[in-house]
């Protein structure tokens, strides 16, 4: 249930505050989920890059996802020579901006004519680069949230407007690949890559202006950091793992992470093999969905206001899954539309919910350790949810191999393989929702009185400012 919070005497954060911090949210998703998401397709069926040295690639790219996110949350959360001037948060998200956009471009033009072991190195080599600096670009936009609107209804509020951000900028990007991207035409995918990054760039922008961290929140850190006794990160690690609504929170959005990255992974797949549809189809699907996200979210927003995080979270978990199922039964357009309007309509609400419940835990972990850990914290979520990208691997390589999928351009498939990819993009996700949604509703409890006495001993600890 959602707790009663006084705030007549609060200054709560500007609204334009928390559209900067929208479009932060656009730009780390967008790369998180659909910028990645032609990836594996791309190298296998269009560069030509067999399935098990793909496979492969990824997994060197997820484990060192999994390595680098954590350890450069801990290095960078500490005070610089610029920390006074300039904040803790903002200076990181400065400097990784340029090269995170560089180096996600440059994975879609890789050397001409490059034979098997090129494309396997480019891909290796310039996606760990491209995630070096996509890690402190989250780590910080991701703790900087957690300070900035410290308050539920500044939570509940802000994350409405990032959803709102989200629908346009994640959804709707997202919806430009279907207007660009062409079976057996690379160079459409890099047209594709190039205005992302061109729109992403310009994000950026107005996200640079809207983080500014005021003499407080500085002040603030400054001092539980003087404070606080110095913890090293395997410590910080330890603590975070040990608080039960951390790891609950960090599972579902492992959980989440995963069912997306396999549902957007197999689109081109889905749509070239299983519907038989033009990818044009895909945008017109995409903007549904930017419909359906827009509607619901005063929907969403008043149901958590009334009934708090965690029950509408556990719902949207569970719609959202089961709701995937329909996706089997896609023969037409029209069938494609209706249902993903209903897919989307969940996952408005699992958006809405996913930085209040995490911010909530992070609180908590917080208070244990007596000075805000954010950016770590976020680390150490980036390394569990980077399994996704190991799960996808080792999702699509076992099923291409077992159903015998033929990437060779106008191959016909079979009807084991036509499943194959149905599993990956549908039947598996709608299954990790499903049973996530039981998980989080069983064993998360931040709520109620429970919250209410972390938010006093936020307060008591001077770690409730801004």
């Amino acid at each position: 249930m959602a707790i009663e919070e006084d705030l007549s005497s609060w200054e709560i954060a500007p609204t334009k505050k928390m559209f900067s911090y929208g479009l932060g949210y656009v730009i780390v998703n967008y790369f998180l989920y659909y910028g990645l998401s032609p990836v594996f397709y791309y190298y296998q069926v269009e560069l030509g890059l067999s399935v098990i040295m793909i496979g492969l690639a990824f997994v060197i790219f997820a484990l060192w996802n999994m390595v680098n996110d954590p350890i450069l949350g801990y290095l960078t959360e500490r005070p610089f020579k610029w920390t006074k001037r300039f904040g803790f948060r903002a200076p990181w998200v400065v400097i990784s901006a340029v090269p995170l956009l560089i180096f996600f471009y440059l994975i879609w033009v890789p050397p001409e004519d490059a034979n098997q072991l090129t494309l396997f190195l480019w891909f290796v080599i310039i996606t760990c680069l491209f995630d070096t600096f996509f890690s402190l670009f989250n780590d910080h936009v991701y703790g900087g949230y957690t300070n900035q609107f410290p308050t539920e209804y500044e939570r509940r509020r802000s994350f409405a407007i990032a959803t709102l951000c989200i629908a346009f900028g994640v959804i709707g990007m997202g919806a430009l690949s279907g207007a660009f991207i062409v079976f057996g035409d690379p160079s459409s995918f890099v047209l594709f890559a190039l205005i992302a990054v061109i729109v992403m760039a310009v994000l950026t922008v107005f996200l640079i202006l809207g983080i500014k961290e005021s003499e407080e929140m500085k002040k603030m850190y400054l001092d539980s950091y003087e404070k606080a006794e110095k913890t090293s990160f395997i410590s910080t690690m330890k603590t975070a793992l040990k608080t039960k609504n951390f790891r609950v929170s960090l599972l579902g959005y492992t959980c989440q992470v995963t069912a997306l990255n396999l549902f957007l992974a197999s689109q081109l797949y889905l749509f070239n093999y299983v519907y038989n549809l033009e990818f044009r189809n895909y945008l017109y699907a995409q903007l549904v969905g930017v419909v359906a996200i827009l509607v619901v979210i005063p929907f969403w927003s008043n149901f958590a206001k009334k009934h708090g995080f965690k029950k509408t979270y556990w719902i949207c978990f569970m719609g959202h899954g089961l709701s995937f199922l329909l996706l089997i039964f896609v023969y037409s357009v029209p069938m494609l539309l209706i249902f993903t309007f209903i897919n989307y309509a969940f996952l408005s609400g699992e958006i809405l919910m996913l930085q209040p419940v995490a911010s909530d835990t992070y609180d908590e972990v917080s208070v244990q350790i007596e000075k805000h850990v954010d950016a770590t914290l976020v680390g150490v979520r980036t390394f569990f949810f980077r399994m996704a990208f190991l799960v996808q691997a080792g999702v699509f390589v076992a099923i291409f191999l077992v159903t015998d999928f033929n990437p060779l351009p106008g191959a016909t498939q079979t009807d084991l393989a036509l499943w194959g990819i149905r599993f990956n993009g549908i039947i598996l996700p709608a299954a990790i929702l499903a049973v996530m949604a039981l998980i989080f509703r069983k064993f998360y409890t931040l709520e109620g009185a429970e919250k209410e006495a972390l938010i006093k001993k936020l307060k008591d600890m001077g770690l409730f400012q801004k």
